[in-house]
C-alpha cells in the first residue's frame, strides 16, 4: 500500500511539473521542465550521499573505532540480506542518525555521538533496523527523486510568477487563462508539491518502521528508541535545515520551529503505536 501510495504521489509531481512547465513555455516548457528535472535527478542519484555526509561533517570510521556499533550494522545487514554499508559518525551530541547512497551496493548509515551514549543496544539496533530499511527499500532513491521534482516545481513556479507579473511570455499554443491563470497555478504549485514531498516521506517512514522491525524482530525496542530519540532531539536540537530534516530517523528540526508545521516525519506518537501493534501481531 505504501508502495502504491508513493507512485501516485511521484506520478502526480510528474504531472504537475509538466503542467508548470507548460504554462510558462507551452510544449518547450514541457520539455525544459522535463530535462531539468532529468539532469537533476541525474546529480541526486549518484551524488546525494557524499554531500549529506560532508554537509553534517561525517567522519567515516572502521570497525576497530567502534566495534560495538559495526556488529550491530553487520548483523542486521545480514539479516536484511544486503551489503555492509559504510558507517559515519556525525560530531553532535543531539541523538539522530539516517541513510544516504543511491543503491544497496552504494549505500551508508551515519549516526550522531549523542545516540551512541543514549540508547541502550538492543534500541540502538532497532534504529539501525529502520535505517536498513530504508536501504533495502530504496528509499534513499526515491526521496532524492521526490525532492528534486519539488524543488524544480518551485524553481519553474517561481519564474511563471515573474513572468506574469512582468507580462512574461506564456505558451501561444495553449489557452490556460493568460497571466492570471499562470499566477495561480504559480502560488499553487509549490505547495501541492510540498504537501506531496510530505506525504511521501511520512509514508516511507512508516514503511522503515515496519521493515525494520521485522529485520529486528525488535519493534518494542524501535518504538523505545523512538521515544528516546524524540525527546533528547528536543531537548539538544541538531543543526539541520528544513530540505535535509527528512533523511533522519526523527525530525532534527524543533517543535518551535515554522518548519515543523509542515514536518516529514510523522507524529512519533502514532510510530509508536503501530510498532506496538506490530509486536502484538507477531
Amino acid at each position: 500500500m505504501n508502495t502504491l501510495k508513493t507512485l501516485l504521489f511521484l506520478t502526480i509531481l510528474t504531472v504537475l511539473l509538466i503542467i508548470v512547465g507548460g504554462l510558462l513555455g507551452g510544449r518547450n516548457g514541457m520539455i525544459v521542465a522535463l530535462i531539468f528535472a532529468a539532469v537533476m535527478n541525474f546529480g541526486s542519484y549518484w551524488f546525494s550521499d557524499k554531500v549529506v555526509i560532508r554537509i553534517f561533517r561525517g567522519r567515516r570510521i572502521e570497525e576497530k573505532d567502534n566495534p560495538k556499533l559495526f556488529n550491530i550494522i553487520r548483523r542486521v545487514s545480514q539479516s536484511a540480506q544486503i551489503p555492509m554499508p559504510k558507517v559515519y559518525i556525525i560530531p553532535s551530541d543531539s541523538p539522530n542518525a539516517f541513510a544516504t547512497g543511491r543503491n544497496p551496493k552504494h549505500a551508508a548509515v551515519a549516526v550522531t555521538q549523542g545516540i551512541l551514549g543514549i540508547l541502550n543496544e538492543d534500541e540502538l539496533e532497532g534504529v539501525i533496523s529502520h535505517e536498513i530499511a530504508h536501504i533495502r527499500n530504496r528509499d534513499i532513491l526515491t526521496q532524492s527523486i521526490v525532492a528534486t521534482l519539488a524543488g524544480a516545481i518551485s524553481m519553474l513556479a517561481f519564474m511563471a510568477r515573474f513572468a506574469a507579473i512582468f507580462g512574461g511570455h506564456v505558451g501561444r499554443d495553449q489557452n490556460r487563462g493568460g497571466g492570471l491563470g499562470l499566477l495561480v497555478m504559480a502560488i499553487i504549485a509549490p505547495i501541492i508539491a510540498l504537501l506531496i514531498q510530505m506525504a511521501i516521506s511520512r509514508s516511507r517512514e512508516f514503511a522503515a518502521d515496519e521493515t525494520g522491525a521485522k529485520i529486528s524482530h525488535k519493534p518494542l525496542h524501535l518504538a523505545s528508541a523512538l521515544k528516546k530519540l524524540h525527546n533528547a532531539s528536543r531537548r539538544v536540537p541538531l543543526r539541520a535545515n528544513p530540505a535535509t530534516a527528512h533523511i533522519f530517523i526523527v525530525s532534527p528540526l524543533t517543535t518551535q520551529s515554522f518548519a515543523s508545521l509542515f514536518s516529514t516525519h510523522p507524529p512519533v506518537e502514532k510510530r509508536i503505536a503501530k510498532l506496538h501493534e506490530l509486536a502484538r501481531r507477531t
